[in-house]
């Protein structure tokens, strides 16, 4: 199907500046590459999610639900079909005494940085991470003492056929950086966190540790994914990398970080080819060396 005929089918339910047309996805995305998505679309509340899923079925139209971008490779070739981004323009929050409701996507630094006006604590890991609350959930983000799987009570989403309903965190499945959202037939649209009455400078100060460490280990200068690589069981990815020698090994612009290991980053105009091999290059060196099987926690997406 022709952009224009795409663009004239989502005008049906959204307004002109909520749609864009031949999107760089490096505009887009933590990593800064990826070529154009056909369409984008900023959608504004629940309703209009729905619609939009109703009629690329209708029509056939593939499409694709993104966050902030921040664990995402998109290739060169961009994306075909509608890209539907749920980041600024879908990240309303209610609080009433210690739950959290967020729509997903709110910016998990935003949501922590709420949580720290209500004096509600459990979410001081989240400070400082990229990325929205929507993503998190579904990734099951965490760092330092915590986890999403620790604070989400439950979420509500929509499955393809059009249904929006509630999921209680029992039925998610939650694991290691896992749950059974990422199966990918159901779109997250809220998110509601349980989280503990705690005192304000307490949570700021906790916070604000965090946020330092971050800023003293991690390549926060360049752009990259975040951790490349989910911690293998018994040990650390950035460990073994730096054990096998790659800290700051290059493919064209892609490159180990010379900070952490953990991280690949952009240095400067790598292509999704370039980091794909460094990604590759990476598991087989540690596989060699110490038989551990790395893998990746990049989402890699396009045609």
């Amino acid at each position: 199907m022709e952009l224009k005929e795409i663009y004239k089918i989502m005008r049906e339910i959204l307004s002109e500046d909520e749609i864009k047309l031949n999107e760089p996805m490096r505009e887009h995305t933590s990593f800064r590459i990826g070529g154009p998505a056909d369409v984008m679309v900023l959608p504004r509340n629940s309703e209009q999610v729905k619609n939009i899923v109703k009629l690329c079925k209708k029509h056939e139209i593939p499409f694709f639900v993104m966050g902030n971008g921040t664990n995402l490779l998109v290739r060169d070739e961009g994306i075909r079909g509608v890209v539907i981004k749920l980041a600024q323009n879908f990240n309303d929050a209610l609080v009433h005494n210690n739950i959290m409701k967020c729509k997903a996507g709110m910016p998990l630094s935003m949501a922590a940085k709420i949580a720290l006006d209500n004096s509600l604590s459990g979410l001081e890991f989240a400070h400082g991470i990229p990325g929205t609350i929507g993503g998190a959930a579904v990734m099951n983000a965490g760092a330092y003492d915590g986890e999403m799987a620790d604070v989400v009570r439950k979420v509500k989403v929509l499955d393809l056929d059009g249904n929006v309903f509630e999921l209680a965190k029992s039925q998610l499945e939650y694991g290691y950086r896992s749950c059974n959202l990422q199966k990918g037939d159901k779109i997250l649209l809220e998110v509601e966190l349980e989280l503990k009455p705690g005192n304000y400078d307490d949570i700021k100060r906790k916070m604000e540790d965090f946020s330092q460490r971050r800023k003293d280990k991690q390549p926060l200068n360049l752009p990259s994914a975040g951790s490349a690589f989910k911690r293998p069981p018994g040990n650390y990815a950035g460990a073994l990398i730096e054990q096998a020698g790659l800290k700051g090994y290059r493919i064209g612009g892609a490159m180990v970080s010379d900070k952490h290991a953990g991280f690949i980053v952009n240095a400067g105009n790598a292509t999704f080819e370039d980091v794909m091999n460094l990604i590759l290059h990476v598991q087989k060196q540690v596989k060699e060396k110490f038989n551990v099987e790395l893998e990746s926690e990049i989402k890699i997406f396009g045609d």
